[in-house]
């Protein structure tokens, strides 16, 4: 899988419950959010455009960050 970093406009646990849920609607993906840092990690067989298509569903500011080794799993 290959992990993508974007940059996500949440402050709150209540956002990145919505992050949550909307990233886990084309499924195949482990994420992470690092609240603090407003950044997604997802790991994604998904290309970086249907990540930004998906993640723009939550109203906030995105952008894509970096595309980084990906996970051994």
């Amino acid at each position: 899988m290959k992990k993508h970093e974007f940059f996500v406009d949440v402050t709150c646990e209540s956002c990145s419950n919505v992050v949550t849920r909307v990233v886990n609607q084309p499924g195949g993906a482990k994420f992470g959010i690092d609240l603090p840092h407003k950044k997604a990690c997802i790991d994604s067989e998904h290309r970086m455009g249907t990540l930004l298509e998906t993640l723009g569903k939550i109203g906030k500011a995105i952008s894509y960050l970096s595309l980084g080794l990906g996970s051994s799993a």
